[in-house]
């Protein structure tokens, strides 16, 4: 299993590790800074060497990064990696987003997708619940106020103790390796998240609820861009 550094550092951009597959579409590599397509949130782009890559999934126990082409790569050969930093951080700060949305809108989280220009949750909700600029200003409120965010880890065993801390419906948290990780907004969100979030949520800056619709009797979307 690739050792996952965006986990414990979602800020390093750059890194070095060692080829470990090479597939007809991609590689896979000992250690990563590149964060998969998983929870919602689009997987990473940028470098590994002179390689371009152009996706990055998950594959079985490892993270299959998707390149362009991967001619020239060798198991055992060491390359330098590189983020697309500003895709990857407009991600962080729609994910964190998408924490506070959920946190303000109180209802079942049935589904959500975070791209680089906007992010969406649907709740389970009536629509006229959904009030757009309460909602809005309630966003700012939480991002101007600049809280602090915290990763931390807790065990299968108490995730299943605590079924209140997994509230997406339709995702589920990384498990099977004996131990969860948590993203808390003190105060304001606990749940389980193996994503990547920014520091503090000041970074997200301005949002703006960019629209509210029906996707069917259980979906109502509310989705966010950057002000």
């Amino acid at each position: 299993m690739a050792e996952l550094l965006f986990r414990e550092d979602p800020y390093l951009r750059a890194c070095e590790a060692t080829v470990v597959a090479v597939h007809e579409g991609g590689v896979e590599l000992d250690r990563t800074i590149f964060y998969p397509l998983g929870g919602g949130q689009a997987g990473d782009t940028g470098r590994i060497g002179d390689w371009r890559v152009i996706d990055t999934r998950k594959l079985g126990d490892g993270v299959l990064h998707v390149l362009e082409k991967a001619e020239g790569l060798a198991v055992g050969m060491k390359v330098p990696l590189e983020l697309d930093w500003e895709r990857r951080h407009r991600l962080m700060r729609f994910h964190t987003a998408l924490h506070l949305l959920g946190a303000v809108v109180k209802a079942p989280v049935t589904g959500g997708r975070i791209a680089q220009d906007k992010a969406h949750l649907d709740f389970d909700i009536e629509m006229e619940k959904l009030a757009k600029d309460e909602i809005e200003t309630r966003l700012n409120q939480l991002i101007s106020s600049c809280y602090e965010t915290r990763a931390r880890w807790i065990t299968d065993a108490e995730l299943a103790a605590r079924p209140e801390l997994v509230k997406t419906m339709s995702v589920a948290p990384p498990r099977g390796e004996g131990r969860v990780r948590l993203l808390e907004i003190p105060g304001v969100d606990l749940q389980a998240c193996g994503g990547t979030h920014v520091r503090n949520t000041g970074e997200i800056g301005r949002l703006a609820v960019a629209r509210i619709r029906s996707e069917g009797k259980r979906n109502k979307r509310v989705t966010l861009a950057l002000a």
